[in-house]
C-alpha cells in the first residue's frame, strides 16, 4: 500500500527515460516510442486539467464561504 505523505522517489520514470541511450533502437521502435510519450503526454495534461479544475473549485466554496 503506498503513501502518498511520503515524497516521491528522485528519478521518476521520466527523467530516467530523458537520459536513457536511443542508440540502440531501431527507426520503427523510435516511432513507436514517440507515439507513446504523446499518448502519455495527453494523458498527464488531461488529469492537470481536470486537477486545476478541481482546484479552482475548492478554491471558489471555501472563497465564498469563507468572506
Amino acid at each position: 500500500m503506498e503513501d502518498d505523505a511520503l515524497p516521491r522517489p528522485r528519478g521518476d520514470a521520466a527523467s530516467q527515460l530523458a537520459g536513457e541511450d536511443l542508440s540502440p533502437y531501431s527507426q520503427d521502435e523510435l516511432e513507436n516510442r514517440v507515439a507513446l510519450l504523446k499518448a502519455e503526454i495527453e494523458r498527464v495534461e488531461a488529469h492537470s486539467s481536470r486537477a486545476a479544475k478541481h482546484r479552482a473549485a475548492a478554491d471558489a466554496l471555501f472563497k465564498s464561504s469563507g468572506a
